[in-house]
């Protein structure tokens, strides 16, 4: 029996899901599987298992925070879990303890397969005298000028739960009880986390920077003259969600930076420390930080906050990395003189990052200078920190054009940086909307007006896409956008942007399909004519590409769906509630996952529809919030050529037997079995587009 098959929950009907909790551990151990995957150059190994601290972090943050919400709302919170919340934390304990045990398992592999690379991590106690002398003086140069430490007796400790600490112990071998207690936060946000050593004989040697300052402790205390000085690795993680308090007179900007600050003080939700920590020490935390309940107290390994192996350095060259691979030009937008005239004449859609996200800078850029352009609009969830996207707005204010931006300042871990950049908008006059009271805006969306054309066609060029303007993330997310002057389209894009300054009068939309409006009648009516056509005898599938699906509603539909005999498959990133393979309820539905080196980001849908397919892109997962509590915008695509990439690109993620994992009721994460030639999809995805370039 799979260790996953007792959390099969079932609705009051009887329609069987799996917990939306449980199914996210299990996409997060398949982020797991590529640390332990020798087929991965070693670097990145590395960096997977920080990507897995990393989301394990979040999900603590977000995740298990709001579960432990719901602890005091009794028989509605099984509503809303399909679970008992006090069972579902027991189990999700009991995976995440599997999980450290494997995470460990898989760090020890990585660190010994490093050596046979003459890659050497090393620690205070392993140094030559050489060495030591080598970190001491990075130690008392560079190190040391960050450090402020809390010394415990009086001071009370505020941990954020972006760092890992140091609890330091001081005190004379046989005279512990007058010992002291400090703090010292790691500062691996001012410093690499890593110390690189001189190369000794070809070989490389990598210390932790906790490591360099459990070495430099004597300098930091010599005021002191205690003959012991230990140290033990600490992490506390807090409820990350925002209480925005609803006091009408404050703008959303003051309440969410209220909230920012509370969040900083947020109560605990996780609390880590080194297996070896002395209890007195231990206990004198758990009295400081309030720690109250045992079973957020966590014993670890001697290292925290190892998401920080995302950013490992280059030890070797490239050769443990993976090999870069350079973004392709499209063919129709490469050398042009005229981006948007390209894009009046036929519909454009990049595959990112396979194809280059400087084409949508380049696009407005185009219009921050054509005289054509009077006004251009965006919408924003998420961008670069040194947003190119933002500077050809700005310069196209600048430039006398209309420049309207809807900011989304609840895009969750972003809510600093938006404010930022809203402020910034703002002192260059561009207009800068706070989003929608009461959902979230999290729709793709860009509008070019020129308004001196006469004629409909190519008066609006429109934006639809299912990844951020975010220039880092288009480097390693899977994203599809369609730049498109179709007027039906286009004007309901108008349309939206309407609404985001008249939140009173939604629009009609017939093209677009739009959440909250009308989603879910339109998905349902998309379902539902592949159910009666499969009852009918007419040709009847459905491809399903999404990072998420756990609405129960619409996975109802789908097993409906299923007992028809319509053939669904289904490529799903991260959660999966719909339980597939199960006899009389979803023998006809095949789920995979993908993982590789690009985060698998884009959503397609496709719909047999009687023989005369539909093809659509779409930035809303299949989960309640997006459907009901957000601005999401899904579009048809109605270019033949654009629907033949779109098909390819589906097709090589169904063929994939390398990369991809079989989705199951017990979720096991078996990667699908090689028959016949290997597929690699985003290998082969990439191959293509650059075949492209020599057609």
């Amino acid at each position: 029996m799979s260790k996953y098959a007792l959390f099969t929950s079932m609705t009051d009907d009887g329609v069987p899901l799996i917990n939306r909790e449980i199914s996210w551990l299990s996409f997060n151990e398949r982020v797991l599987q590529e640390a332990m995957d020798d087929s991965n150059p070693l670097l990145e190994r590395l960096r997977f298992l920080g990507i897995f601290s990393n989301n394990r972090d979040e999900f603590f943050r977000v995740r298990v925070a709001t579960i432990k919400r719901m602890l005091t709302l009794g028989k509605q919170a099984r509503k809303q879990l399909y679970d008992d919340p006090e069972e579902l934390l027991s189990q999700i304990k009991e995976v995440i303890l599997k999980q450290e045990v494997m995470f460990d398992k898989a760090f020890k592999q990585l660190i010994k397969e490093l050596k046979n690379e003459n890659i050497y991590f090393v620690d205070d106690e392993h140094l030559t005298p050489e060495q030591e002398q080598n970190v001491l003086t990075y130690f008392k140069e560079t190190v040391r000028p960050t450090l402020v430490p809390l010394m415990l007796e009086r001071g009370k400790p505020d941990l954020t739960d972006k760092a890992s600490y140091l609890a330091i112990k001081l005190y004379d071998k046989g005279e512990e009880e007058k010992a002291k207690y400090a703090l010292i936060e790691i500062p691996s946000q001012i410093l690499s986390r890593f110390y690189i050593l001189p190369q000794d004989n070809g070989n490389k040697y990598v210390m932790f920077i906790d490591d360099v300052i459990r070495l430099g402790l004597r300098q930091v205390f010599k005021i002191f003259d205690y003959t012991t000085i230990e140290a033990y690795a600490i992490k506390l993680t807090r409820d990350a969600e925002l209480d925005i308090d609803q006091d009408i007179d404050e703008s959303l900007i003051e309440k969410l930076s209220k909230s920012l600050n509370k969040r900083k003080k947020a109560a605990p939700v996780r609390f880590i420390h080194d297996e070896n920590i002395p209890a007195d020490l231990l206990e004198l935390l758990t009295k400081k930080l309030n720690l109250k309940n045992k079973e957020d107290i966590i014993a670890s390994s001697r290292y925290h906050n190892l998401k920080d192996f995302i950013n490992i350095p280059d030890l070797a060259g490239k050769r443990l990395s993976f090999k870069k691979q350079q973004p392709r030009r499209h063919p129709e937008l490469n050398n042009k003189r005229s981006l948007i005239d390209v894009i009046t004449k036929k519909d454009i859609m990049l595959n990112y990052p396979y194809q280059s996200f400087s084409h949508t800078i380049d696009i407005l850029r185009e219009a921050a200078i054509d005289p054509e352009v009077t006004a251009i609009q965006i919408n924003i969830y998420r961008i670069a920190n040194n947003s190119k996207v933002i500077n050809a707005l700005v310069n196209a204010s600048k430039n006398g054009k209309k420049v309207t931006v809807v900011v989304e300042l609840r895009a969750r871990f972003d809510e600093e940086s938006n404010i930022y950049w809203s402020k910034r908008l703002q002192e260059n006059n561009v207009k800068v909307i706070f989003g929608v009271e009461g959902l979230k805006v999290h729709s793709k969306l860009i509008l070019i007006e020129r308004g001196n054309r006469t004629d409909e066609d190519g008066r609006l060029i429109a934006h639809i896409g299912t990844g951020n303007f975010h220039e880092g993330t288009a480097s390693f997310y899977t994203d599809v956008s369609l730049w498109t002057a179709n007027p039906k389209i286009s004007r309901e894009v108008h349309t939206i942007f309407s609404f985001f300054r008249r939140n009173y009068s939604p629009g009609n939309y017939e093209e677009l399909i739009i959440s909250p409006f009308n989603v879910r009648k339109r998905l349902y009516e998309l379902i539902d004519t592949e159910t009666k056509n499969a009852k009918a005898g007419k040709p009847a599938h459905i491809i399903i590409k999404l990072n998420n699906l756990v609405d129960t509603s619409i996975i109802k539909r789908l097993y409906k769906a299923s007992k028809a005999g319509v053939k669904i498959q289904m490529i799903i990133r991260g959660i999966c509630s719909l339980v597939p393979g199960v006899k009389g309820i979803s023998e006809n539905i095949e789920v995979v996952s993908i993982l590789d080196r690009y985060l698998e980001h884009s959503r397609i849908l496709v719909f047999a529809n009687g023989g005369d397919e539909k093809y659509f892109i779409c930035s809303a997962d299949w989960m309640g919030r997006n459907l009901d509590n957000r601005i999401e915008v899904t579009t048809p695509v109605y270019s033949k050529e654009i629907q033949k990439d779109l098909r390819h690109t589906l097709e090589l993620q169904l063929k994939d037997n390398t990369k991809a994992r079989i989705i199951d009721q017990e979720l096991q994460n078996n990667y699908k079995s090689m028959v016949g030639k290997k597929v690699q999809s985003q290998a082969a995805q990439y191959a293509f587009y650059k075949s492209k370039d020599k057609a």
